[in-house]
């Protein structure tokens, strides 16, 4: 492969404009002396219901826009395939999640540097959670404003988001005003990331305001087949666009932002990875790497829900289409509501002992009830919560099913195989059932769905929380980023062996967050493209 053989080159390439692609590819041609070409295999995020929080529902189901991914049956779950939503569209998963917008504990970071990932410690972090966005509370030592991403609050949270937050302070749980603040413990309202009733994904609040730039080029409905390599260098990479073969060229930098699905599968399929596993697939190991597609992790959640007498769950709303224009005429006109919100109104970080240092439990509260989502809500008044362990021990894989890492990857999350993810959420569902029993959240009971009133035993509980349960959506990990043998990425966030190729998403992670991932795989691109810029000057 010679530069002659380039359709286009540019200096910097990334691979996905999602979460952090979209971050990198507005921070990055900031500078106007730097090229970038950033590709997209998804579409234009056209759809209205990307941009209206309460649309995630619909857009789950929509092939359009999500990957559409499944885990293999899975051994903790009586095997069971758990459905895994991933983004194909700009912004990626930060187009079509629920919204809740939340850092996770300050040891979460420190738990990154222990782990090998040099200068990403909660002190290294913080300053880029503060510059990506704008706290609509104001500025304060943990809090920014004027960033891109607009943090806010649920204006008028729903009667079970108060009921719940009520009883849970009922059952001595300390209320938490601000979640991204000094601590995580403690109960609330979750902050969202909307803006005036409007989603603020990546890819509104950093890359289409910059596309005009004349440094900036973005191809979508581009499919990215393979890197290209020149000896041990990335050059850049052949993709399948409109049915044509192209070769794009990256002089400087090559970075992947596919996720944590699609970037270890795009290293394994261009072969990097381990070569055992390389080998058997046919194909040629161009570099021997252990952990691609080693170290995924994810929140596995289980949870209660209940019919109600309440009027004004989302439910009937839906449903109901003289009580659905209400709703969309109250979100015009004052960007609040249940259009205005996304899947959480309320969460509670919990310990499920005492003697735990930090909160290993998190619940959450809908203001809806379902037997999933892509199955639809329930067709009457409902409402439920779930809960996940916060940061689990479990530990699965993604490997590719074919060669040129076209089809589907075999993912395997192991979920609750490990015996301390089980313990702790036999705890939380004993927590969960007492909050359940604790007024003013026990009154809006009708009558419980799930569980039954014969899931009493710690073995009972076990048995009912593999049996019902599914992802938080939250993959991670799997180009995890350190200096041990097993890293896929050095702590500069570039692949070991290999010139001019970097990892910049959440796969680079190398322990979850407590809570949902979408804030800190932004804080991983922007501290990512500082990396980048200064290596560019240099």
């Amino acid at each position: 492969m010679t530069k002659s053989g380039l359709d286009a080159e540019f200096d910097v390439v990334v691979v996905g404009a999602g979460s952090a692609g979209c971050v990198l590819s507005a921070r990055l041609t900031e500078n106007p002396d730097i090229t970038l070409c950033a590709i997209e295999a998804g579409g234009r995020d056209r759809n209205p219901w990307i941009h209206i929080p309460m649309g995630f529902g619909k857009l789950v189901p929509n092939p359009n826009v999500n990957w559409g991914y499944a885990t293999e049956p899975e051994p903790g779950l009586g095997g069971r395939s758990i459905v895994w939503p991933r983004g194909k569209v700009l912004g990626g998963s930060g187009s079509i999640n629920g919204l809740v917008f939340l850092r996770g504990a300050p040891s979460d970071y420190d738990e990154w540097q222990r782990l090998g990932a040099q200068g990403w410690s909660y002190r290294d972090v913080l300053p880029y959670f503060k510059r990506m966005e704008h706290c609509v509370d104001g500025a304060n030592e943990w809090r920014g404003t004027g960033g891109p991403m607009t943090v806010s609050r649920i204006k008028r949270p729903s009667t079970v988001a108060r009921a719940f937050v009520e009883a849970c302070e009922r059952l001595q749980y300390q209320r938490n005003p601000d979640f991204n603040g000094e601590r995580i413990d403690g109960i609330g309202f979750a902050p969202l990331n909307v803006h005036n009733g409007w989603r603020r994904s990546t890819a509104v609040g950093y890359l289409k305001p910059n596309l005009k730039r004349r440094n900036l080029e973005l191809m979508t409905m581009t499919h990215v087949r393979r890197i290209l390599f020149e000896g041990r260098r990335a050059v850049g990479v052949e993709v399948e666009r409109n049915g044509q073969i192209q070769r794009i060229g990256a002089r400087r930098e090559l970075v992947l932002s596919g996720g944590s699905i699609n970037s270890p599968v795009l290293l394994l399929a261009s072969g990097i990875g381990p070569a055992g596993e390389l080998a058997a697939e046919g194909i040629d190991v161009k570099l021997d790497l252990p952990g691609v597609g080693k170290n995924l992790q994810d929140h596995y959640q289980s949870s209660f829900a209940f019919k109600t007498h309440l009027p004004g769950t989302l439910n009937e709303a839906v449903l109901s289409p003289v009580k659905s224009a209400k709703l969309a005429l109250q979100w015009l006109l004052t960007g609040s509501g249940q259009m205005a919100v996304g899947a959480t109104e309320a969460t509670l970080f919990a310990k499920s002992n005492p003697s735990e240092p930090v909160a290993d439990i998190q619940y959450q509260v809908l203001n809806y009830s379902s037997d999933g989502i892509v199955k639809g809500l329930h067709r009457w008044p409902g409402f439920s919560f779930i809960f996940s362990v916060c940061r689990p021990k479990s530990r699965g894989e993604i490997t590719l099913r074919d060669k040129e890492g076209r089809m589907p990857p075999r993912i395997l999350a192991n979920y609750l195989t490990h015996p301390d993810d089980v313990r702790i959420m036999v705890a939380a569902f004993r927590i969960a059932s007492q909050i359940a029993a604790t007024d003013p959240f026990r009154s809006l009971v009708s009558e419980p769905l799930r569980p039954g009133p014969d899931v009493k035993s710690d073995q009972q509980i076990e048995d009912y929380v593999r049996k019902v349960g599914s992802t938080v959506f939250h993959p991670c990990g799997t180009c995890r980023m350190g200096e041990q043998n097993d890293a896929v990425v050095d702590s500069q966030l570039r692949v070991r062996g290999i010139d001019g190729l970097r990892v910049v998403d959440a796969s680079v992670m190398p322990a979850m967050p407590s809570p949902n991932i979408h804030p800190a795989t932004i804080m991983v691109a922007e501290k990512g493209s500082d990396i980048i810029a200064t290596a560019l000057a240099n």
